[in-house]
């Protein structure tokens, strides 16, 4: 079950379009324009990072830094972690 759950979110990353990306952002309290929302789309359609590693998931919000700002990635950083736990997956997480 853990592959198939970490195949949907991995799919979910590499598929995301930035209107989607924008929704999510006023929908959690984050501030993004339209032209960060498509730099981090086409980071994660590039580099297809796997968030379940924990070294590339620290990459990935170093590199949301530099899209964005220090602030928002770690807004993201934190909204991710609570997910993780809301939904009982730490376990999936290096």
């Amino acid at each position: 079950m853990s592959i198939f759950i970490k195949e949907l979110v991995k799919n979910k990353l590499r598929n995301l379009s930035s209107s989607e990306l924008l929704n999510y952002s006023n929908k959690y309290g984050f501030q993004i324009s339209e032209k960060q929302a498509q730099a981090i789309i086409h980071y994660l359609r590039q580099y297809s990072p796997d968030p379940f590693d924990a070294v590339k998931r620290k990459e990935m919000f170093q590199q949301l830094s530099l899209i964005t700002d220090q602030e928002t990635a770690a807004k993201a950083q934190k909204l991710f972690d609570e997910i993780i736990r809301s939904y009982g997956l730490e376990h999936l997480f290096d």
